[in-house]
């Protein structure tokens, strides 16, 4: 009988008391149709009677299970009549729906529990495992563009201005010190976690107690440089001024002698001028520009003369500088402390007696102290067109130059805040502007210079406030002692020389950046030049038209120098200028005229200029400290190189061949490496890692050792715009000229071969290296 047979299922051994109590009643439910028909049969009570008999021989495990509950007692009526006609049914039968639906309603709530806990514990670890290791792949999504604007967008002109005339005011009454002090109270209180001053004493040469001055021989008349006479007391507002025109590190003395008119003083102006005459002793009235001063200086000084009065020249200036009266502060000091070269000025360092770095006395002289040596009126004009100062040939001027200067050991002092990076805190992007010294012009370049680099800092911890932080380390430095050779800048690079030349990526140089108001003029390396010419599209003032800017590997002047010549290290700059100042002879910017604070707000009344120069800077300074690859591109090198050695006809044969492969390298590294690397599918943070190591070591190849005095040793940047060949190239070829031997040219085309050759095993050597690692890993 059926029911039997369910009853020898319930009562299989090794079931659980699960099984027993459930399944085994679910399917006595399942079972009761067929039980229904048999309650009609004859032989129901024999059923009835084998179902009590097998009860009993039933484990104890089954008593909670009730099989009276189930029997349909003495009326032959089926299940679902008993359900409609008797309601006391429902309640003698406690399971209204078959036991196997409920189980399996069961089950299927434990699994999709299980796995919705599974799923929210997953959740969690992938967020704080997300939170606590940031992957280099997300650090330049699609929100950086959005959060860079962002930062951006707290900068104002109107905040600029403020901190201008704030910083102009301070240096009045302050040293360098306590505007040092001020500085890093400021950049503090903006939110700059760790600002830092650090002093060194260097040495300095400062004006003396009066002013210089330039007897003429034939009347005895006696000039201060600015062409006032002695007699005369000097203006109170030019007082200062006239103290401040001299030759940093120039001889002191007096010397009388005749007076030569070189020119510009380049290596053919001499060889004119020495056929003519004998210049052994003799003073050079020497036209500032065109080539580096001290390079100049260094070639005076070979050919034997004595004195050098310094001028510009108004035709080389652009038409709204009217500097005529105007006198001038030249540095002749290539770089850092002079009582320790190549070393920092620290506690117990050896110091050299150096009160002079040439034998030459210097003078800066104003334009109309020139004319009246050469007795002639302010400089003439034809047509609207300007007659450059030039001596007469056929005449004689015999003058005595006095120069009294004082040597002293100072303490200058550099401000330097960090703000740490969140997965690369070992690579830094430095930021470099430079503030007032207290012994040097009164000039105010510096308060520009400094507004715009705490500008930035204010708007960029607005957003670090909120949690967000770049990837690489931004180091922010205001530097001191710039007048005087950039000696802040050179005895902290020197301080930190071997951490900077593992970690230093860029330099972001925000040195005198108005100096004129009609173009914008952006210079960088050539690993970066693609970067800032993506920026071309930059909104213009309307007083600042920007057309058809070009971005040029040029010398610049001011503090990138020490990170440029001796780091290698990439850098940019962006600057307006006049168009004029563009057109004219280059180098003019070594002169430091002291311009009042009124010059400066009449190029740029509202600031706009200002605020363009710290957004134009920021967005690449956030660029290169947050893009997992390093955005400089290798390939713009190789190009730079080739385009140096076009039109030159002393390039060799193996010049061109390395310069070529030099190309095939760069370019295979530029396609099978960094456009790889930029796919955030196909980036392993190892490989971003090495790939920016070499990226960021490019330019250290094209250090070459020995250069002419104010040349760049880094030979990637040329003199200026208007050539485009490898400078100590052009100036070997020049000095080979009037020498019989070749041997200087030799030299420099054996530089430049050396340093493509080592770029190009740079390059294939990055290429090996991800090779192997690939093979390894597979």
């Amino acid at each position: 009988m059926a029911y039997q047979k369910v009853n020898a299922d319930q009562r299989a051994p090794g079931h659980s008391q699960y099984l027993d109590n459930d399944d085994l009643q679910a399917t006595a439910l399942d079972l009761e149709w067929d039980m229904e028909k048999e309650l009609e049969e004859p032989g129901f009570d024999q059923f009835q009677l084998e179902g009590i008999e097998n009860q009993n021989l039933g484990h104890a495990e089954t008593e909670d299970l009730n099989l009276d509950s189930i029997q349909p007692a003495t009326s032959p009526k089926g299940r679902f009549q008993r359900l409609q006609e008797e309601s006391d049914y429902v309640n003698s039968y406690t399971r209204s729906a078959p036991k196997s639906n409920r189980c399996n309603f069961c089950r299927l709530l434990k699994i999709l529990c299980t796995a919705t806990i599974l799923f929210i514990f997953g959740i969690l670890i992938g967020y704080y495992t997300h939170k606590n290791c940031p992957s280099n792949a997300t650090s330049s999504g699609t929100d950086n563009p959005h959060l860079y604007q962002e930062i951006l967008k707290a900068i104002q002109a109107e905040n600029i201005k403020k901190m201008f005339r704030n910083f102009v005011q301070l240096y009045k009454s302050e040293d360098d010190t306590e505007i040092s002090k001020k500085l890093k109270t400021l950049w503090t209180s903006s939110g700059l976690e760790d600002v830092q001053l650090g002093n060194y004493s260097v040495l300095l040469n400062l004006p003396g107690p009066s002013p210089s001055t330039v007897t003429l021989r034939s009347s005895g008349q006696c000039f201060h440089p600015n062409g006032q006479p002695c007699g005369e007391e000097a203006r109170k507002d030019s007082s200062q001024d006239l103290l401040s025109s001299y030759a940093a590190y120039s001889a002191k003395g007096t010397l009388e002698a005749e007076v030569i008119d070189v020119n510009y003083g380049t290596a053919d102006d001499l060889k004119r001028i020495q056929k003519m005459k004998n210049v052994t002793n003799q003073i050079a009235l020497l036209k500032l520009g065109k080539l580096p001063l001290l390079y100049k200086l260094s070639l005076l000084e070979k050919a034997g003369f004595g004195g050098i009065l310094l001028y510009t020249d108004p035709c080389d200036l652009p038409n709204t500088e009217n500097l005529s009266y105007e006198t001038f502060m030249v540095s002749l000091n290539p770089g850092g402390d002079p009582s320790t070269p190549g070393y920092p000025s620290v506690g117990g360092s050896f110091r050299q007696n150096r009160s002079n770095l040439t034998s030459l006395l210097v003078q800066p002289i104003s334009a109309s102290l020139v004319a009246k040596l050469i007795s002639s009126p302010k400089e003439k004009t034809q047509n609207d067109v300007c007659s450059p100062l030039k001596l007469p040939s056929n005449e004689i001027r015999i003058v005595s130059m006095h120069i009294q200067t004082v040597t002293k050991f100072k303490t200058i002092t550099n401000v330097v805040g960090y703000l740490k990076g969140s997965t690369s805190p070992d690579r830094y992007i430095i930021v470099g502007s430079h503030h007032h010294t207290a012994y040097s012009y009164n000039g105010q370049e510096w308060a520009s210079s400094t507004a715009i680099i705490t500008a930035f800092i204010q708007a960029l911890m607005l957003r670090v406030k909120k949690g967000w932080r770049p990837d690489r380390t931004i180091v922010f430095c205001s530097w001191g002692g710039t007048a005087f050779g950039n000696i802040g800048s050179y005895e902290w690079g020197e301080d930190f020389r071997k951490v900077l030349q593992r970690n230093a990526v860029a330099y972001v140089s925000l040195h005198n950046p108005i100096r004129g108001n009609s173009s914008l003029l952006p210079m960088a390396s050539p690993s970066l030049q693609q970067l800032i010419a993506e920026k071309k599209n930059f909104s213009c003032t309307r007083r600042a038209q920007c057309p058809e800017t070009h971005v040029s590997s040029v010398q610049i002047q001011g503090d990138a120098d020490y990170f440029i010549n001796h780091l290698g290290v990439p850098t940019l700059q962006f600057v307006y200028e006049d168009i004029k100042a563009l057109k004219g002879p280059s180098f003019l910017s070594e002169a430091l005229f002291p311009k009042r604070t009124t010059k400066i707000e009449e190029m740029d009344p509202f600031f706009n200029l200002h605020e363009t120069i710290t957004k134009l800077s920021g967005e690449v300074i956030l660029q290169i400290a947050n893009e997992p690859v390093l955005p400089f591109n290798a390939l713009d090198i190789a190009l730079e190189v080739q385009n140096s050695l076009k039109g030159n006809q002393l390039n060799t044969h193996q010049l061109l061949a390395m310069a070529s492969h030099l190309r095939e390298s760069a370019e295979l590294f530029q396609s099978d490496e960094m456009r790889p690397a930029n796919n955030p599918k196909e980036r392993a943070p190892i490989r971003i890692r090495m790939l920016n190591d070499v990226l960021q070591d490019m330019e250290k190849n094209f250090l070459v050792r020995q250069v002419p005095p104010g040349f760049y040793r880094n030979i990637l940047y040329h003199l200026d715009e208007k050539t485009s060949q490898f400078s100590i190239i052009l100036e070997a070829w020049e000095h080979c000229r009037s020498l019989p031997s070749n041997e200087t040219l030799q030299e420099a085309l054996s530089e430049v071969l050396n340093s493509i050759n080592s770029a190009q095993v740079y390059f294939k050597a990055g290429l090996d290296v991800f090779e192997s690692g690939l093979v390894g890993k597979n």
